[in-house]
């Protein structure tokens, strides 16, 4: 049983992150007519599916696609990288990729192979946390939480039981 003294976000407060950071990338995006948000499986995908949501509830204007990414997050150098569409959909279009947790950015960067298969017309990163310990030069244009820890602690986002940021 988790406890709540590793707490660092409530259910409540990721919720309301994710209507924050939906209204960032709208801010930065107003003119455009459609945008791709892509997750990365598991957890990205499904902050990506309540972001979409959000932004769908902020504005009508602009048409918001849901696109989930597959990797293989303790081995992104040798494995695949997979989209669940074409990679023809991303064409000249704004992509936001979604993470639950931004680390060392390893994960982020292998991800770029998929989504640099065709001509992007921007391309930015939303994470719920941000952990800051960049071995990639990767930064998060929209983040929820930035939390300075040290290596051997562990940031874990959970969606189903005890919702919430924990650390570890």
């Amino acid at each position: 049983m988790i406890t709540t003294d590793r707490i660092i976000l409530t259910e409540q407060q990721v919720r309301q992150i994710i209507r924050r950071i939906a209204f960032e990338v709208y801010e930065n995006n107003f003119d455009e007519k459609k945008i791709v948000v892509v997750g990365i499986h598991d957890k990205g995908y499904r902050i990506a599916q309540q972001l979409v949501k959000e932004l769908e509830m902020i504005v009508s204007e602009v048409k918001v696609d849901l696109v989930e990414l597959k990797i293989d997050k303790e081995n992104p150098v040798s494995s695949e990288v997979t989209l669940n569409v074409p990679t023809k959909h991303l064409a000249k279009r704004v992509i936001i990729l979604v993470d639950d947790v931004l680390n060392t950015g390893k994960t982020v960067a292998y991800s770029l192979k998929a989504l640099l298969e065709v001509e992007v017309k921007k391309l930015q990163i939303a994470v719920l946390v941000d952990r800051s310990h960049k071995q990639f030069p990767i930064t998060a244009n929209f983040k929820g939480y930035e939390l300075s820890t040290t290596i051997d602690e562990h940031v874990e986002v959970r969606l189903d039981d005890n919702p919430g940021v924990y650390l570890f």
